[in-house]
């Protein structure tokens, strides 16, 4: 099919899944993204240096592993509980499932893991949906 006769309604991430244009619900842009994962590094970032001291940015072994590991923790429960990480509210934008039920950890927690790996959330399609939210039937959307 050509461009000239490619079907309007899927011109714009999320129009096959049903989500408007713009607006609440539609389909959350890059910027507020990355605006978020930097929002939920740096939070995570000065609590892992706050409670464990600098070892975490300059130190060998576990500690080293704080930020990751408060950061999975803080996505997983906010998450869960808000439908977004602190980064992801303050944006506000947020988790949604495909059939516009409640998150839940069943879900938050295995997102997050997925998140915290890095690979699955940079291999999106077209609908601006990364790998761990094909597998787990959600979608970043606005919350305004």
């Amino acid at each position: 099919m050509s461009s000239a006769t490619a079907d309007p309604a899927a011109s714009y991430p999320g129009a096959r899944l049903g989500m408007p244009r713009e607006g609440r619900g539609s389909s959350a842009s890059w910027r507020s993204r990355i605006a978020a994962i930097l929002l939920d590094w740096f939070a995570c970032m000065l609590i892992s240096v706050g409670v464990f001291g600098d070892v975490v940015l300059t130190g060998d072994g576990w500690p080293k592993f704080m930020p990751l590991t408060i950061f999975f923790v803080e996505s997983a429960v906010l998450s869960a509980l808000a439908g977004g990480s602190f980064g992801q509210l303050v944006c506000r934008i947020g988790i949604a499932r495909l059939d516009h039920q409640p998150l839940g950890f069943l879900r938050a927690v295995p997102r997050a893991l997925l998140v915290s790996l890095a690979l699955p959330a940079l291999i999106v399609d077209g609908d601006r949906r990364g790998l761990h939210d094909l597998v787990l039937g959600t979608v970043v959307v606005n919350r305004r």
